[in-house]
Protein backbone atom coordinates (compact mmCIF):
# COMPACT_ATOMS: atom_id res chain seq x y z
CA UNK A 1 0.00 0.00 0.00
CA UNK A 2 1.51 3.21 -1.13
CA UNK A 3 1.63 6.26 1.57
CA UNK A 4 -1.23 9.03 1.75
CA UNK A 5 -0.10 12.55 2.48
CA UNK A 6 -1.32 14.64 4.94
CA UNK A 7 -3.60 16.71 2.15
CA UNK A 8 -5.19 13.47 0.48
CA UNK A 9 -6.28 12.39 3.82
CA UNK A 10 -7.91 15.76 4.41
CA UNK A 11 -9.62 15.81 0.95
CA UNK A 12 -10.97 12.30 1.65
CA UNK A 13 -11.98 13.13 4.78
CA UNK A 14 -14.52 15.99 3.61
CA UNK A 15 -15.38 14.25 0.53
CA UNK A 16 -16.85 11.77 3.07
CA UNK A 17 -18.14 14.17 5.05
CA UNK A 18 -20.11 15.81 1.96
CA UNK A 19 -21.10 12.42 0.73
CA UNK A 20 -22.22 11.81 3.76
CA UNK A 21 -24.54 14.89 4.20
CA UNK A 22 -25.73 14.71 0.31
CA UNK A 23 -26.94 10.79 1.11
CA UNK A 24 -29.30 11.82 4.05
CA UNK A 25 -30.81 14.79 1.38
CA UNK A 26 -31.46 11.42 -0.62
CA UNK A 27 -32.72 9.59 1.46
CA UNK A 28 -35.61 12.27 3.14
CA UNK A 29 -36.41 12.15 -0.52
CA UNK A 30 -37.19 8.32 -0.37
CA UNK A 31 -40.70 6.48 -0.50
CA UNK A 32 -39.26 4.82 2.76
CA UNK A 33 -42.16 3.48 4.22
CA UNK A 34 -41.81 4.60 8.03
CA UNK A 35 -40.34 7.80 7.84
CA UNK A 36 -40.71 9.41 11.55
CA UNK A 37 -43.12 6.67 12.49
CA UNK A 38 -43.27 3.35 14.91
CA UNK A 39 -46.05 1.41 13.81
CA UNK A 40 -45.11 -1.72 11.47
CA UNK A 41 -47.18 -4.45 10.46
CA UNK A 42 -46.48 -7.76 11.24
CA UNK A 43 -48.18 -11.18 11.24
CA UNK A 44 -46.45 -14.36 11.26
CA UNK A 45 -47.26 -15.83 7.49
CA UNK A 46 -48.54 -19.07 6.98
CA UNK A 47 -46.34 -22.11 6.76
CA UNK A 48 -47.24 -22.21 2.69
CA UNK A 49 -46.12 -18.76 1.74
CA UNK A 50 -44.32 -18.64 -1.29
CA UNK A 51 -41.11 -15.83 -1.88
CA UNK A 52 -38.01 -15.18 -2.58
CA UNK A 53 -35.76 -12.61 -0.59
CA UNK A 54 -32.24 -11.42 -0.40
CA UNK A 55 -30.00 -11.39 3.04
CA UNK A 56 -27.20 -8.68 2.29
CA UNK A 57 -23.93 -8.81 4.46
CA UNK A 58 -20.66 -8.64 4.34
CA UNK A 59 -18.37 -11.26 6.23
CA UNK A 60 -17.64 -14.51 4.15
CA UNK A 61 -16.51 -16.39 7.33
CA UNK A 62 -20.30 -16.78 8.70
CA UNK A 63 -21.99 -17.95 5.50
CA UNK A 64 -21.52 -21.81 6.54
CA UNK A 65 -23.23 -20.95 9.82
CA UNK A 66 -25.93 -18.66 7.84
CA UNK A 67 -26.46 -20.94 5.09
CA UNK A 68 -27.21 -23.22 8.27
CA UNK A 69 -29.52 -21.08 9.35
CA UNK A 70 -31.61 -20.87 5.94
CA UNK A 71 -31.81 -24.61 5.62
CA UNK A 72 -33.51 -24.65 9.34
CA UNK A 73 -35.68 -21.87 8.29
CA UNK A 74 -37.08 -23.65 5.42
CA UNK A 75 -37.81 -26.66 7.67
CA UNK A 76 -40.44 -24.29 8.48
CA UNK A 77 -41.16 -22.11 5.34
CA UNK A 78 -39.62 -24.61 2.20
CA UNK A 79 -41.28 -21.51 -0.15
CA UNK A 80 -39.52 -18.84 1.17
CA UNK A 81 -36.17 -19.01 -1.31
CA UNK A 82 -33.47 -16.89 0.78
CA UNK A 83 -30.41 -15.49 -1.72
CA UNK A 84 -27.55 -14.60 0.26
CA UNK A 85 -25.44 -11.99 -1.04
CA UNK A 86 -21.77 -11.13 0.15
CA UNK A 87 -20.37 -7.60 -0.14
CA UNK A 88 -16.56 -6.75 1.34
CA UNK A 89 -17.13 -4.42 4.10
CA UNK A 90 -15.19 -1.88 2.18
CA UNK A 91 -17.67 -1.48 -0.13
CA UNK A 92 -20.78 -2.46 1.63
CA UNK A 93 -21.63 0.99 2.90
CA UNK A 94 -21.34 2.40 -0.54
CA UNK A 95 -23.40 -0.72 -1.91
CA UNK A 96 -26.09 0.11 0.18
CA UNK A 97 -26.08 3.64 -0.42
CA UNK A 98 -27.16 3.30 -3.95
CA UNK A 99 -29.72 0.48 -3.23
CA UNK A 100 -31.18 2.67 -0.54
CA UNK A 101 -31.52 5.66 -3.20
CA UNK A 102 -33.40 3.47 -5.21
CA UNK A 103 -35.56 1.84 -3.31
CA UNK A 104 -33.28 -1.86 -3.68
CA UNK A 105 -32.24 -2.20 -0.64
CA UNK A 106 -32.05 -6.00 0.52
CA UNK A 107 -34.69 -7.36 1.87
CA UNK A 108 -33.05 -7.88 5.08
CA UNK A 109 -29.20 -7.47 5.64
CA UNK A 110 -26.38 -6.01 8.33
CA UNK A 111 -26.51 -2.71 10.14
CA UNK A 112 -24.25 -1.79 12.71
CA UNK A 113 -24.41 0.68 15.47
CA UNK A 114 -22.70 4.07 13.37
CA UNK A 115 -25.14 3.85 10.46
CA UNK A 116 -28.71 3.04 11.92
CA UNK A 117 -29.12 6.16 13.38
CA UNK A 118 -29.00 7.54 9.13
CA UNK A 119 -31.18 4.77 7.74
CA UNK A 120 -33.36 4.64 10.75
CA UNK A 121 -34.22 8.28 10.77
CA UNK A 122 -34.74 8.59 7.17
CA UNK A 123 -37.67 5.82 6.75
CA UNK A 124 -35.49 2.96 5.04
CA UNK A 125 -35.68 0.49 7.64
CA UNK A 126 -39.30 -1.61 8.96
CA UNK A 127 -39.83 -1.28 12.87
CA UNK A 128 -40.02 -4.63 14.75
CA UNK A 129 -43.11 -3.24 16.96
CA UNK A 130 -45.03 -5.69 15.31
CA UNK A 131 -43.13 -9.01 16.24
CA UNK A 132 -42.00 -7.70 19.63
CA UNK A 133 -45.94 -7.01 20.39
CA UNK A 134 -46.56 -10.27 19.03
CA UNK A 135 -44.76 -12.21 21.00
CA UNK A 136 -41.96 -13.41 18.61
CA UNK A 137 -39.09 -11.00 19.93
CA UNK A 138 -38.49 -11.23 23.48
CA UNK A 139 -35.33 -7.92 23.47
CA UNK A 140 -34.74 -9.20 27.47
CA UNK A 141 -33.12 -12.04 25.46
CA UNK A 142 -30.02 -9.88 24.23
CA UNK A 143 -27.93 -7.25 25.72
CA UNK A 144 -29.17 -4.35 26.74
CA UNK A 145 -26.41 -2.14 25.11
CA UNK A 146 -27.05 -3.49 21.90
CA UNK A 147 -30.94 -3.69 22.12
CA UNK A 148 -30.71 0.41 22.44
CA UNK A 149 -27.98 1.05 20.26
CA UNK A 150 -30.71 -0.25 17.26
CA UNK A 151 -33.17 2.15 18.73
CA UNK A 152 -33.98 5.51 16.84
CA UNK A 153 -36.21 8.08 18.42
CA UNK A 154 -37.63 5.69 20.56
CA UNK A 155 -38.32 2.89 17.44
CA UNK A 156 -36.63 -0.24 17.58
CA UNK A 157 -35.33 -0.91 14.28
CA UNK A 158 -33.20 -4.15 14.65
CA UNK A 159 -32.58 -7.67 16.14
CA UNK A 160 -29.04 -7.88 18.00
CA UNK A 161 -27.44 -10.83 15.52
CA UNK A 162 -23.94 -10.94 17.50
CA UNK A 163 -21.92 -8.86 20.07
CA UNK A 164 -18.08 -8.11 19.72
CA UNK A 165 -15.92 -6.74 22.91
CA UNK A 166 -12.21 -6.27 22.60
CA UNK A 167 -9.51 -7.45 24.27
CA UNK A 168 -5.80 -8.32 23.26
CA UNK A 169 -4.46 -10.84 20.69
CA UNK A 170 -1.13 -11.73 21.88
CA UNK A 171 1.25 -14.16 19.87
CA UNK A 172 2.70 -16.55 22.82
CA UNK A 173 5.66 -17.63 20.58
CA UNK A 174 7.02 -14.17 19.92
CA UNK A 175 6.32 -13.50 24.12
CA UNK A 176 8.88 -16.71 24.30
CA UNK A 177 11.14 -15.78 21.33
CA UNK A 178 11.74 -12.61 23.18
CA UNK A 179 11.82 -13.58 26.70
CA UNK A 180 9.22 -11.82 28.20
CA UNK A 181 6.24 -13.23 30.54
CA UNK A 182 2.58 -13.53 29.77
CA UNK A 183 1.16 -11.25 31.96
CA UNK A 184 -1.41 -12.98 34.06
CA UNK A 185 -5.28 -11.44 35.16
CA UNK A 186 -5.47 -8.08 35.35
CA UNK A 187 -2.39 -5.24 34.38
CA UNK A 188 -2.19 -1.85 34.15
CA UNK A 189 -1.36 1.06 31.31
CA UNK A 190 2.10 1.44 32.65
CA UNK A 191 2.54 -2.50 32.71
CA UNK A 192 1.66 -2.72 28.77
CA UNK A 193 3.72 -0.20 27.60
CA UNK A 194 6.45 -1.47 29.47
CA UNK A 195 5.41 -5.30 28.42
CA UNK A 196 5.47 -3.68 24.63
CA UNK A 197 8.14 -2.16 24.45
CA UNK A 198 10.31 -5.25 26.19
CA UNK A 199 9.62 -7.27 23.55
CA UNK A 200 9.97 -4.32 20.88
CA UNK A 201 13.57 -3.74 22.45
CA UNK A 202 14.75 -7.29 22.11
CA UNK A 203 12.81 -8.41 18.36
CA UNK A 204 12.72 -5.30 16.83
CA UNK A 205 16.21 -6.03 14.73
CA UNK A 206 13.65 -8.45 13.06
CA UNK A 207 11.16 -5.59 12.42
CA UNK A 208 8.73 -7.02 15.09
CA UNK A 209 7.09 -4.31 17.43
CA UNK A 210 5.60 -5.38 21.32
CA UNK A 211 1.85 -3.75 19.90
CA UNK A 212 0.35 -2.13 16.79
CA UNK A 213 -1.86 0.94 17.12
CA UNK A 214 -4.23 2.42 13.88
CA UNK A 215 -6.91 4.44 13.53
CA UNK A 216 -9.82 2.11 14.44
CA UNK A 217 -11.16 3.95 17.39
CA UNK A 218 -13.41 1.04 18.53
CA UNK A 219 -10.22 -1.57 19.00
CA UNK A 220 -8.06 1.23 20.04
CA UNK A 221 -8.61 4.86 21.60
CA UNK A 222 -12.14 4.77 22.12
CA UNK A 223 -11.32 1.87 24.86
CA UNK A 224 -8.34 3.65 26.26
CA UNK A 225 -10.69 6.66 26.51
CA UNK A 226 -13.19 5.17 28.57
CA UNK A 227 -10.48 3.60 30.70
CA UNK A 228 -9.44 6.95 31.52
CA UNK A 229 -12.46 7.91 32.42
CA UNK A 230 -13.78 9.50 29.94
CA UNK A 231 -15.96 9.77 26.95
CA UNK A 232 -16.23 10.41 23.41
CA UNK A 233 -20.08 11.89 23.36
CA UNK A 234 -21.45 13.33 26.35
CA UNK A 235 -24.93 14.88 26.13
CA UNK A 236 -25.17 15.71 22.89
CA UNK A 237 -21.25 17.50 22.78
CA UNK A 238 -17.59 16.46 21.91
CA UNK A 239 -15.79 15.58 25.22
CA UNK A 240 -12.69 15.19 23.25
CA UNK A 241 -11.29 18.15 24.62
CA UNK A 242 -11.64 16.90 28.33
CA UNK A 243 -8.41 15.76 30.20
CA UNK A 244 -9.83 12.22 30.22
CA UNK A 245 -10.21 11.90 26.47
CA UNK A 246 -6.99 13.62 25.99
CA UNK A 247 -5.59 10.79 28.36
CA UNK A 248 -7.22 8.13 26.30
CA UNK A 249 -5.48 9.61 23.04
CA UNK A 250 -1.85 9.94 25.04
CA UNK A 251 -1.70 6.53 25.05
CA UNK A 252 -1.27 5.36 21.56
CA UNK A 253 0.99 8.32 21.35
CA UNK A 254 3.47 7.32 24.01
CA UNK A 255 3.28 3.84 22.80
CA UNK A 256 3.91 5.04 19.14
CA UNK A 257 6.73 7.59 20.90
CA UNK A 258 8.82 4.86 22.51
CA UNK A 259 9.20 2.72 19.64
CA UNK A 260 6.68 -0.17 21.16
CA UNK A 261 4.63 0.28 17.75
CA UNK A 262 4.25 1.01 14.09
CA UNK A 263 4.41 4.62 13.44
CA UNK A 264 0.85 5.69 12.50
CA UNK A 265 2.06 5.80 8.73
CA UNK A 266 3.02 2.90 8.65
CA UNK A 267 -0.12 1.50 10.83
CA UNK A 268 -2.26 3.64 7.50
CA UNK A 269 0.02 1.45 5.16
CA UNK A 270 -0.44 -1.93 6.87
CA UNK A 271 -3.07 -2.26 9.66
CA UNK A 272 -2.53 -3.46 12.82
CA UNK A 273 -4.07 -6.60 12.38
CA UNK A 274 -1.85 -7.62 9.53
CA UNK A 275 1.21 -6.71 11.78
CA UNK A 276 -0.34 -9.71 13.77
CA UNK A 277 -1.21 -11.72 11.61
CA UNK A 278 2.41 -12.13 9.43
CA UNK A 279 4.27 -12.46 12.88
CA UNK A 280 5.36 -8.93 13.20
CA UNK A 281 2.99 -7.33 16.41
CA UNK A 282 2.96 -9.60 19.09
CA UNK A 283 -0.01 -8.05 20.48
CA UNK A 284 -3.11 -6.79 18.87
CA UNK A 285 -5.76 -4.79 20.34
CA UNK A 286 -8.75 -6.69 18.51
CA UNK A 287 -12.59 -7.77 18.62
CA UNK A 288 -13.81 -11.07 19.08
CA UNK A 289 -14.68 -10.89 15.96
CA UNK A 290 -10.77 -11.70 14.89
CA UNK A 291 -11.12 -15.41 15.53
CA UNK A 292 -12.91 -16.06 12.59
CA UNK A 293 -9.39 -14.77 10.99
CA UNK A 294 -7.52 -17.59 12.89
CA UNK A 295 -9.52 -20.63 11.38
CA UNK A 296 -7.28 -23.12 9.83
CA UNK A 297 -4.02 -20.87 10.27
CA UNK A 298 -0.70 -21.89 12.07
CA UNK A 299 -0.81 -18.44 14.03
CA UNK A 300 -3.92 -20.31 15.90
CA UNK A 301 -1.98 -22.77 17.70
CA UNK A 302 0.32 -19.41 18.94
CA UNK A 303 -2.45 -17.26 20.24
CA UNK A 304 -3.87 -16.52 23.38
CA UNK A 305 -6.39 -13.30 24.17
CA UNK A 306 -4.89 -10.89 27.75
CA UNK A 307 -7.49 -8.49 28.94
CA UNK A 308 -7.15 -5.07 28.02
CA UNK A 309 -5.01 -3.13 30.54
CA UNK A 310 -6.71 -1.07 33.16
CA UNK A 311 -6.24 2.73 33.20
CA UNK A 312 -8.51 4.70 36.06
CA UNK A 313 -11.34 2.06 35.57
CA UNK A 314 -12.09 -1.21 33.42
CA UNK A 315 -13.13 -0.25 30.10
CA UNK A 316 -13.93 -2.38 26.86
CA UNK A 317 -16.00 -1.14 23.53
CA UNK A 318 -19.12 -3.53 23.05
CA UNK A 319 -20.79 -3.28 20.08
CA UNK A 320 -23.04 -5.79 17.92
CA UNK A 321 -24.46 -6.92 14.10
CA UNK A 322 -27.91 -6.00 13.75
CA UNK A 323 -30.83 -7.92 11.34
CA UNK A 324 -32.95 -5.34 9.55
CA UNK A 325 -36.09 -5.30 7.06
CA UNK A 326 -36.05 -2.99 4.49
CA UNK A 327 -39.07 -0.76 4.65
CA UNK A 328 -39.38 -1.11 0.59
CA UNK A 329 -38.85 -4.90 0.66
CA UNK A 330 -41.79 -6.09 -2.09
CA UNK A 331 -41.91 -9.36 0.27
CA UNK A 332 -42.17 -7.84 3.76
CA UNK A 333 -43.63 -10.33 5.63
CA UNK A 334 -41.14 -13.43 4.55
CA UNK A 335 -38.55 -10.70 5.35
CA UNK A 336 -40.04 -10.14 8.59
CA UNK A 337 -40.50 -14.05 9.32
CA UNK A 338 -36.43 -14.50 8.37
CA UNK A 339 -35.60 -12.01 10.63
CA UNK A 340 -37.70 -13.37 13.54
CA UNK A 341 -35.90 -16.88 13.35
CA UNK A 342 -32.47 -15.25 12.79
CA UNK A 343 -33.01 -13.87 16.46
CA UNK A 344 -33.98 -17.52 17.55
CA UNK A 345 -32.23 -19.50 20.32
CA UNK A 346 -31.99 -22.29 17.58
CA UNK A 347 -30.48 -20.37 14.58
CA UNK A 348 -28.08 -18.18 17.50
CA UNK A 349 -27.06 -21.32 18.35
CA UNK A 350 -26.08 -22.34 14.88
CA UNK A 351 -23.49 -19.23 14.64
CA UNK A 352 -22.23 -20.26 18.17
CA UNK A 353 -21.66 -23.45 17.34
CA UNK A 354 -19.72 -22.11 14.32
CA UNK A 355 -17.09 -20.09 16.22
CA UNK A 356 -17.26 -17.40 13.81
CA UNK A 357 -18.80 -14.83 16.51
CA UNK A 358 -20.45 -13.95 19.73
CA UNK A 359 -23.84 -14.77 19.26
CA UNK A 360 -26.20 -12.05 20.84
CA UNK A 361 -29.09 -14.59 22.27
CA UNK A 362 -28.48 -15.22 26.12
CA UNK A 363 -27.10 -18.62 26.62
CA UNK A 364 -25.71 -19.74 23.53
CA UNK A 365 -22.18 -17.85 23.64
CA UNK A 366 -20.56 -20.79 25.02
CA UNK A 367 -19.27 -22.54 21.63
CA UNK A 368 -17.25 -19.74 20.63
CA UNK A 369 -15.41 -19.85 23.43
CA UNK A 370 -14.84 -23.41 22.84
CA UNK A 371 -13.88 -22.71 19.30
CA UNK A 372 -10.21 -21.99 20.14
CA UNK A 373 -9.86 -23.87 23.78
CA UNK A 374 -6.34 -22.85 24.36
CA UNK A 375 -6.71 -19.32 23.45
CA UNK A 376 -8.64 -17.70 26.49
CA UNK A 377 -11.78 -16.58 24.39
CA UNK A 378 -14.06 -16.20 27.48
CA UNK A 379 -11.92 -13.09 27.98
CA UNK A 380 -14.28 -11.52 25.62
CA UNK A 381 -17.58 -12.76 27.33
CA UNK A 382 -15.64 -11.36 30.85
CA UNK A 383 -15.79 -8.00 29.32
CA UNK A 384 -19.06 -8.21 29.24
CA UNK A 385 -19.11 -6.52 32.73
CA UNK A 386 -17.51 -3.44 32.27
CA UNK A 387 -18.08 -3.00 28.64
CA UNK A 388 -19.12 0.48 27.61
CA UNK A 389 -21.22 1.03 24.18
CA UNK A 390 -19.46 2.15 20.84
CA UNK A 391 -20.25 6.13 20.73
CA UNK A 392 -22.52 6.91 17.73
CA UNK A 393 -24.83 9.78 17.01
CA UNK A 394 -27.23 10.20 14.29
CA UNK A 395 -24.17 10.61 11.78
CA UNK A 396 -21.38 9.51 13.04
CA UNK A 397 -19.76 9.25 9.54
CA UNK A 398 -19.78 13.02 9.78
CA UNK A 399 -17.32 13.08 13.05
CA UNK A 400 -15.82 9.88 12.65
CA UNK A 401 -14.61 11.69 9.26
CA UNK A 402 -12.81 14.37 11.70
CA UNK A 403 -11.24 11.73 13.49
CA UNK A 404 -9.23 10.42 10.50
CA UNK A 405 -8.01 13.26 9.41
CA UNK A 406 -6.60 14.90 13.03
CA UNK A 407 -6.04 12.32 14.95
CA UNK A 408 -2.90 11.25 13.08
CA UNK A 409 -1.15 14.27 14.02
CA UNK A 410 -1.31 13.63 17.32
CA UNK A 411 -0.26 10.14 17.05
CA UNK A 412 2.52 11.15 15.11
CA UNK A 413 3.85 13.07 17.52
CA UNK A 414 3.05 16.13 15.03
CA UNK A 415 0.97 18.55 16.92
CA UNK A 416 0.24 18.29 21.01
CA UNK A 417 -2.27 16.32 22.01
CA UNK A 418 -4.55 19.01 23.57
CA UNK A 419 -4.30 21.04 20.57
CA UNK A 420 -5.63 17.83 18.03
CA UNK A 421 -8.42 16.94 20.01
CA UNK A 422 -9.80 20.57 20.63
CA UNK A 423 -9.62 21.35 17.00
CA UNK A 424 -11.34 17.95 16.63
CA UNK A 425 -14.12 18.48 19.38
CA UNK A 426 -14.72 22.27 17.75
CA UNK A 427 -15.42 20.71 14.36
CA UNK A 428 -17.10 17.45 15.81
CA UNK A 429 -19.90 19.85 17.74
CA UNK A 430 -20.51 21.87 14.37
CA UNK A 431 -21.42 18.04 12.85
CA UNK A 432 -23.51 17.17 15.85
CA UNK A 433 -25.00 20.63 15.72
CA UNK A 434 -26.48 19.72 12.33
CA UNK A 435 -27.70 16.22 13.13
Amino acid sequence: MTSTSPFARTRRALVATAATAAFAVILSGCSGGNAGGGSSEYSAPEEDLSAKITYGLWDQNQVPAIEENIEAFNEIYPNIEVNVNVTPYGEYWTKLQTQASSDTLPDVFWMNGPNIGLYGSNGQLEPITGAVDAGDLDLANYPEALVDLYNVDDVQYGVPKDFDTIAIWANRALFEQAGVALPEGDWTWEEFQSTASAISDALGGQGIYGAAGGMDGQTTYYNTIFQAGGAVIDDGTSAYDTPEAQAGIQFWTDLIASGASPTIQQLTDTTGDQWFTSGKAAMYWGGSWFRSALTDTELAADVTVLPLPEGEQKASVIHGVSNVVSAASKNKQAAQAFQVFLASEEAQQMQGDAGAIIPAFDGTQGAFTESLPDANLQVFLDALEYSQPLPVSSNSAAWNAFETELLPQAFSGERPVDEVTAELAEQMNAALAEE
